[in-house]
């Protein structure tokens, strides 16, 4: 039951073992601890440098098809100059951590609220970590931190919630799933609407601000399926039994080149269709809204997405730690096992990338064994979460039955 009474807080422990931690990963992107396996922080100090100096011409880098971002995108490449006085390498991860504390502080500051807990905060903090130095050397944790934004701001201002999503969307796509799970009627047309607005303006002045900016659209269409991926299991296993395929670095990571891959890739498309026609009935069929309903219809919606990609990078899992983070702010949330089989996955794909990348690009034993754990729980924790958002939303399917809503400081009925 949910008093008027707001929890006392979580002491300084998630402070405490937010510092230690991150300081183990800025030791890792500094090399002053050494993660087995290839050099993480390469992305930053060559590939996120060399677009950087193609920005500062005033263009996006047309002719290099690794640019797979839109066109925000510059913005988290360009980020360090506002730290000059640092190597630009140097000056990215400590603007990564900067966003890491935000989203620190802005889980904390919720977790005071009724209705909520400091849960959120302590996934957050356990979260990150478990995924190793690659969290801090690519871009990833900033745009969570914009979807962490957009969740909590949502919770009273669906307007805020839009604008946020649209930047986040223009910073790397996936934050526009942050719309689904809007309450509907009047909260739905003002994020929705805010949104569209938000995104036709900022899509506008990246435009005019330099050519190319949607010039990634092309090379996302010629992907292919990326080895740590889903699908990928199918050629890692099909290598065993003599499969004529081979691993090369295409469009900026390595992927799977050989008989069937286009198959494969088009039946993930595939996949990601039904994602979608399944999410659209959802959004028909719901009635029932809680105030958790927006963060944990985002959570269930980018687990979808993310399993049936043609790429499964190692940072896109800090997107879903993120979300399950907001999802377990909330007491009485649906996803605390989902929640957990992320975290459990997280650590799975440190092992996996970096410390076993070798073994995953050669389809060993070991490398096909993380893989497929990984994976798994991926694929388990979507699925689970879909069938938990469906019957606490959808009349007349055990479970769907209405919860308090938290608005304001004050309990309330769900909206039907």
């Amino acid at each position: 039951m949910t008093t008027g009474r707001a929890p006392t807080g979580s002491g300084p422990w998630p402070y405490a073992v937010w510092a230690l931690t991150r300081l183990w990963l800025l030791a890792c992107v500094f090399k002053v601890v050494t993660v087995p396996g290839p050099d993480v922080t390469v992305d930053v100090s060559v590939i996120y440098r060399g677009w950087y100096e193609v920005l500062l011409t005033g263009t996006y880098p047309l002719d290099d098809v690794t640019w797979q971002y839109p066109p925000g995108a510059a913005l988290a490449v360009l980020s360090p100059a506002l730290l000059p006085f640092w190597e630009y390498a140097t000056a990215f991860f400590v603007l990564v951590l900067v966003c890491d504390a935000l989203v620190l502080g802005l889980l904390l500051y919720a977790g005071r609220r009724p209705g909520t807990r400091a849960a959120g905060a302590w996934v957050w903090v356990a979260g990150v970590p478990l995924l190793g130095p690659t969290v801090y050397a690519r871009y990833d944790l900033m745009v969570t931190a914009v979807a962490v934004a957009a969740l909590l701001a949502g919770v009273r201002r669906p307007r805020a919630l839009g604008a946020l999503a649209a930047f986040g969307a223009l910073l790397k796509g996936w934050p526009v799933l942050l719309l689904v799970g809007v309450r509907k009627g009047r909260p739905t047309r003002a994020a929705w609407t805010s949104a569209a607005l938000s995104t036709a303006g900022l899509a506008a002045a990246f435009a005019l601000w330099m050519p190319g900016a949607f010039a990634f659209l092309a090379f996302q269409r010629d992907r292919g399926t990326e080895i740590e991926s889903l699908g990928a299991l199918v050629f890692h296993l099909a290598r065993q039994f003599g499969w004529e395929g081979r691993v090369e670095l295409r469009y900026g990571s390595m992927e799977f080149v050989g008989p069937q891959v286009e198959l494969v890739s088009t039946l993930a498309l595939g996949l990601a269709v039904l994602a979608l026609g399944w999410l659209l009935l959802w959004r028909l069929r719901a009635r029932l809204f809680a105030v958790r309903t927006p963060a944990e219809a985002a959570f269930t919606a980018v687990l979808l997405f993310t399993v049936t990609s043609r790429v499964i990078s190692p940072q896109y899992v800090v997107w879903l730690v993120g979300l399950a983070a907001v999802c377990l702010l909330f007491r009485g949330t649906a996803m605390t096992l989902p929640a957990v089989l992320v975290l459990v996955a997280a650590g799975v794909t440190l092992l996996e990338f970096p410390v076993g990348f070798g073994h995953v690009v050669a389809s060993d034993a070991w490398g096909v064994t993380l893989l497929v754990v990984r994976n798994g729980l991926l694929v388990a924790a979507s699925l689970i979460a879909a069938r938990r958002l469906w019957r606490s939303t959808v009349p007349g399917r055990p479970g769907a039955e209405a919860a308090p809503s938290v608005v304001g400081g004050q309990p309330s009925r769900v909206a039907r």
